[in-house]
This record gives structure tokens, C-alpha cells and sequence, in this order.
């Protein structure tokens, strides 16, 4: 290679500071230094960088091509830095998460993890059936978020972040949609559509017994099947507020809720390990941190 990183470095920084004598002072550099590398580097690339004929040198038609590519190689350049870094400090490379919940109730964790984490590749999955639990035990996940259950495993422990509010819903066509409030005796008359995962495990889901049931491993289905008229669901508000709005669906009414909301707990969960890495630790503790909440219809949070 006829030049050098620092060479591109210095070009950069010229046209970042507008002048050969604002980069050296930035620098630490004299100004025939800073002068001498720019001119070294022209005639090792052949070309012409900036134009001199006035007092402010000012860049060239190819020295403005050639200071995108500059950037882009020195941004690489740092990008491998960090990478090695990361390596030497034993983070690795990557990390895996299972969520169950709404993924915006996660968010703002992973947001700080992509700061403080950049060259981490992270892999989020959705547990085809549901069960976060399985994926963690088989250690094909680090760390869980997920509606709390009555029983973990031995293998797991866990840690409430907080709770939301599932809410029953129904196409506006639908019989139930036209009653004020609705028993739970109405709901069993009903076809439910349920998450295969929660259909007997959330807290109270003992009462939603229906005469018929149709399941499904996936929100989406159990979305689309809504929408459709197909029958009513327990959903978590959070993941259906846009239907909800624009009124493709609606909220039943339950008179055992008639003044409060059905609250669900979701939990961090993890298998009791004595190794891991350091980005899985920060994250853990990042979400301990974290508070998962929404407003309830008294515009309470949920969380305190």
C-alpha cells in the first residue's frame, strides 16, 4: 500500500478543521508536518487533493471522491479496532435473547447495549411454542424476558422487571363487541383464540375456559385470526394498541375488571451458570435496572 493511515487520518482532519494550520494545531503537529503529509500523500495517490491557489486551500473535485472513501476506510479501520478490543477484553461475539413480550417494552436496554456493545452481533428469538424456558435450559439462549409463570425450572432463576396489561379483544363485528360488559359465562359461549404458550399458564387464565378453542404458536396468528372475526383473544395491550386505535379491534369489557386492568408480571429469566461473558453480564444488569411499565386507564403505571 503507497500510503498510510495516518496519512488519510491528516486529510481528514484537514477538512474537518478547514485549514492545514487548524489541523496541526488539533493535532499537536507543526504545519510544514501536516503540510508534508497531505503533499505525500497526492503523489502517492497520483492526485491532486486540494486546490492552494487561494488562501484557504479548498478540496478538489476528485480530493472530494477520494474523502468519502478516506472516511470509509478509516471507519472500518475503527471498527476492527473495536472488534480486537472486544476480544482481548474476552466479550464475545455475539448473544442471544429470547423475548416473549412486546419487544418495545425492551428497548431502551438494547439501545444502551448497542452503545456500550457496538461490535456484538446480538440474535433475538421468539420461542416457537412460547416457552423460554426450553431455550434457555438448552442453552441456546443467554437470557429470557417473558410473562411470568407459576414454576420455573429448577435450572432458572428469575427476576420480576415489572408487568403489563393483557386486554380481551374481539373483531367490532363480533357478537361479544356489542355487549356493554362481558362474564366470563359469555366468553365460554365463544370460540377463543389462544397463545398456545399462555392458554393455561398466565395468572387467572383458569377463568377464559371457552366451549371451543383454536391455538396458535405465534401472536400474529392469533392477530390476524382476531381480525378476522374468528373469535376473541387475551393479548398483551402494548402489542395491538395501533389495531386498537384505528379500531380493527376492540376491548372487551369484563365486569370482573370493572375498575382495574388484568396485570401480568414479566420476568428477566436465566439458567443458574458460572461463566459468562461480559456482555451478557452488563445487559443482564442493564435489564435488572430497567422497569417494564405502561400506563393503566387510570394513567397509573404499572410498575412502581
Amino acid at each position: 500500500m503507497r500510503f498510510s493511515l495516518d496519512q488519510l487520518q491528516v486529510f481528514i482532519l484537514v477538512v474537518q478543521a478547514g485549514s492545514f494550520s487548524a489541523a496541526a494545531r488539533k493535532m499537536g503537529r507543526t504545519q510544514s508536518t501536516v503540510s508534508a503529509a497531505i503533499a505525500n500523500l497526492e503523489t502517492d495517490l497520483g492526485v491532486l487533493l486540494f486546490d492552494r491557489s487561494s488562501r484557504i486551500p479548498s478540496l478538489t473535485p476528485a480530493g472530494q471522491k477520494l474523502l468519502l472513501q478516506a472516511e470509509a476506510v478509516i471507519e472500518r479501520c475503527l471498527a476492527l479496532e473495536s472488534h480486537a478490543d472486544g476480544m482481548a477484553e474476552e466479550v464475545e461475539p455475539s448473544l442471544t435473547l429470547a423475548i416473549e413480550v412486546p419487544y418495545n417494552t425492551v428497548m431502551p436496554a438494547l439501545a444502551e447495549f448497542e452503545q456500550h456493545f457496538p461490535s456484538v452481533d446480538l440474535i433475538v428469538r421468539h420461542p416457537v411454542d412460547g416457552d423460554v424456558s426450553k431455550l434457555l435450559l438448552k442453552g441456546e439462549a443467554a437470557l429470557g424476558v417473558a410473562f411470568s409463570q407459576p414454576d420455573y425450572p429448577k435450572g432458572l432463576e428469575f427476576m420480576q422487571l415489572g408487568k403489563l396489561i393483557m386486554v380481551h379483544i374481539t373483531h367490532p363485528d363480533h357478537p361479544l363487541a356489542k355487549q356493554k360488559q362481558v362474564s366470563f359465562a359469555d366468553l365460554h359461549a365463544h370460540r377463543r383464540l389462544a397463545f398456545s404458550a399462555h392458554a393455561d399458564k398466565l395468572p387467572s387464565s383458569e377463568y377464559l375456559r371457552s366451549t371451543q378453542i383454536w391455538q396458535a404458536e405465534s401472536y400474529l396468528a392469533i392477530l390476524e385470526m382476531a381480525r378476522a372475526g374468528l373469535g376473541w383473544a387475551t393479548l398483551p395491550r402494548q402489542l395491538i394498541l395501533r389495531e386498537l386505535n384505528n379500531g380493527e379491534l376492540v376491548e372487551l369489557q369484563l365486569a370482573a375488571y370493572p375498575h382495574t386492568d388484568w396485570l401480568v408480571g414479566v420476568d428477566l429469566v436465566w439458567p443458574r451458570q458460572l461463566r459468562r461473558g461480559k456482555a451478557e453480564r452488563w445487559l443482564k444488569e442493564c435489564l435488572m435496572k430497567s422497569k417494564v411499565f405502561e400506563l393503566d386507564r387510570n394513567g397509573q403505571a404499572t410498575t412502581l
